[in-house]
């Protein structure tokens, strides 16, 4: 039997292609949730496809003891993509592992043990990720230890008195998805930048949900003109394909033996990367994102019942006025065919489609959102 941990949606599913999914009953459901955002190209992507059955054909597996091309062409797009220049990639399986490389990379660099992280924020579920996610429910004995110094994104005198000269690393998302799409202001990243630099702290950027390209920028950082010192990368990265990866400035040090992996960036999971993205740029998939978002939040936003449109990109948080977003969540699904996803925030619906979701997708969801909204108010008042 399964380890009964997840709470799980009654759906046995059996394909799926594009942004719909068929289940083994029968049901064709419009994913607009992408299993937490991991799906970047959309379903069974032709050249996707075709790509990775090539590298099953060649090789599926070797370690980092030698040389793998497909790393080296990643890192260099990535970099490319992120306007990074001389960042170096490491890569791992998952973004908890991202996220715990990212900050050995800090304390490597300067030697220190604080942590500064954000309130309501969520980096994994692995030793030093857990402490810097603000959620003592997870925690066990075993996660503690390090101490971490949770501030409110956004507020400038929070940061200012919380980065000293002992802090090793700041690390944020820049858009909070688990917590219900909160973003960080670029005036606060600039800030950020200027604190870490003053007392010699690394800044790291959580980019797992965020990144490849959901935002509307390739990562979220980039629309306020900063660099962070590492950037942190999983989820859409291998559309479906586990793989994590971070970057690292050319300001700080990596020497042999600091980080490894036995599966990290092995040709598969590389070759699956390079293709996302190869497929992000010729597709443009990044000004997809950002032109749909905008039109699904325009539309979402002038709904009743509707609080808030938060986000940016294809990663959108829904605050709703007086309706609990899981009932809506569950009549979306049983009565519209369409999978979304629910917050912390219990009054926040979050859509996370494909990158490649299509303006006659969006309308679906509009409608069934309209209908949702409607019939659950209704019953509310009724």
């Amino acid at each position: 039997m399964l380890a009964p941990v997840y709470g799980k949606l009654d759906l046995q599913l059996e394909s799926a292609k594009d942004s719909y999914i068929k289940t083994r009953d029968g049901r064709r459901i419009l994913d607009f949730y992408g299993g937490h955002g991991v799906i970047s190209l959309g379903h069974g992507h032709p050249q996707f496809v075709s790509e990775l059955k090539d590298q099953l054909d060649s090789l599926l597996y070797y370690s980092n003891a030698v040389h793998l091309p497909w790393q080296d062409e990643l890192a260099s797009r990535i970099n490319s993509l992120a306007e990074t220049p001389g960042y170096s990639l490491f890569l791992c399986n998952s973004g908890a592992e991202a996220v715990e490389n990212g900050l050995k990379v800090a304390a490597f660099n300067n030697n220190r043990k604080k942590i500064v992280a954000m309130k309501h924020a969520f980096h994994g579920r692995t030793s030093l990720a857990l402490q810097c996610t603000d959620n003592p429910r997870l925690r066990t004995t075993l996660n503690q230890g390090i101490e971490v110094v949770f501030v409110e994104m956004n507020n400038p005198e929070a940061a200012s008195e919380a980065i000293t000269d002992e802090v090793a690393a700041v690390i944020i998302e820049g858009i909070q998805g688990v917590a219900g799409v909160f973003e960080a202001d670029a005036s606060y990243w600039q800030l950020l930048r200027k604190l870490c630099d003053d007392h010699g702290v690394c800044l790291i950027a959580d980019e797992i949900q965020a990144g490849f390209g959901r935002s509307g920028d390739f990562f979220s950082f980039q629309e306020s003109a900063i660099h962070p010192d590492i950037v942190c990368m999983a989820k859409g990265m291998g559309n479906g394909v586990a793989i994590g990866g971070i970057t690292v400035s050319p300001k700080l040090s990596l020497q042999k033996g600091q980080l490894g992996t036995t599966f990290g960036g092995n040709p598969l999971a590389a070759r699956a990367a390079l293709t996302v993205t190869k497929i992000i740029e010729e597709d443009r998939l990044v000004q997809n994102a950002k032109t749909k978002g905008q039109n699904l939040a325009a539309h979402i936003t002038s709904l009743p019942g509707v609080k808030a449109v938060r986000g940016r990109g294809l990663m959108i948080g829904i605050a709703l006025d007086n309706i609990p977003a899981v009932h809506v969540r569950d009549y979306l699904l049983n009565e519209h065919q369409i999978i979304c996803g629910t917050a912390q925030a219990a009054d926040t619906l979050r859509l996370l489609p494909a990158l490649s979701v299509t303006s006659e997708e969006c309308a679906v969801f509009i409608e069934a959102m309209t209908d949702a909204l409607s019939v659950l108010s209704n019953k509310k008042h009724g």
